[in-house]
């Protein structure tokens, strides 16, 4: 039975379901991640965001980086980042992000970042550092990417990125058009769309992912014609999983989706085209990602084998 989100007019919060609930993250991999990231100055999202599979992912030595400090420039009513005045860009960030990739051996990487539109760019440039850094120092690393909007400096900003040829481009849009002005103000659904659009055309070789999550309230159809959308800018890979209300301050989970419900909306993507989904209530842009890349690929040369 799904919970009752009236129970948040008692407690504050919704009880989890049983398929939601995780372990918390426990061991020495885990204490050596965290230990690591914090000798190189490096945040991760996996800690910012309070993602729920930290604790699986960190013990696999799995991480995704979130470049350009750990303050946001907006303040979306799902993230549980804080919002501010971000500090200076860290110049040695870069290096240390590849320094960090090296010695965890990782065989597939993701960086993110908060929002900066203090930045005259948007921290476009500090990507392409990073992008460029790993492939000096941890040439075997495959690199996927995950941007925000840039938003009123996007079309150079992606150039710049496209040029530097991350493995796979992700941005999420995160939700369906008629929740954004509530749940991602400070962004625009069809600049998002335009986005992974561009990135298309600029290099059809890069994979094109974004993510949506599930429980805000949104209604089944919605969520299809979102796929739609997606398909008719070429993104390639789809992520679905449940939002989850990070603190009493942000968006009230509005509905908790059971798995057979995600086993629905992935029959349905898959049959739209695209090359791959995700779709679980604990799937996340960066879950498996590295697996997800191995199977993207494969996907791609089984297609052209086929020509």
């Amino acid at each position: 039975m799904v919970p009752n989100p009236a129970e948040a007019l008692v407690t504050g919060r919704v009880r989890k379901p049983d398929w939601i609930r995780v372990k918390a993250p426990t061991g020495a991999v885990v204490a050596a991640t965290r230990a690591l990231m914090r000798s190189k100055s490096l945040t991760t999202v996996c800690e910012e965001a309070a993602c729920p599979n930290i604790g699986e992912c960190w013990s696999k030595k799995h991480a995704t980086v979130m470049i350009l400090g750990d303050t946001c420039t907006r303040a979306c009513a799902f993230c549980n980042v804080k919002t501010g005045m971000p500090r200076a860009v860290d110049r040695m960030e870069p290096q240390n992000v590849a320094d960090a990739a090296a010695q965890m051996g990782l065989q597939h990487i993701v960086v993110t970042s908060v929002d900066r539109d203090d930045l005259p760019d948007g921290g476009a440039s500090q990507f392409v550092k990073v992008i460029e850094a790993l492939r000096r120092t941890t040439p075997g690393t495959t690199i996927e990417i995950l941007t925000p909007d840039f938003r009123n400096k996007a079309d150079s900003a992606i150039e710049a990125i496209v040029a530097a040829r991350p493995d796979v481009y992700n941005h999420n849009l995160e939700t369906v058009p008629r929740l954004y002005p509530t749940i991602r103000p400070g962004a625009r659904y069809y600049a998002s769309l335009r986005l992974l659009e561009q990135v298309k055309r600029l290099d059809p070789s890069i994979f094109t992912k974004s993510g949506v999550m599930v429980g805000l309230g949104e209604e089944r159809l919605e969520i299809h014609q979102v796929m739609d959308d997606m398909r008719s800018a070429g993104i390639d890979f789809l992520t679905m999983g449940q939002y989850l209300q990070p603190t009493p301050k942000h968006a009230k989970v509005a509905e908790f989706v059971p798995p057979a419900a995600f086993n629905a909306y992935a029959s349905i993507a898959r049959a739209k085209g695209f090359a791959l989904v995700a779709a679980s209530p604990l799937t996340r842009s960066s879950y498996h990602a590295g697996d997800d890349f191995a199977k993207l690929r494969a996907a791609r040369e089984a297609k052209l084998a086929k020509r």
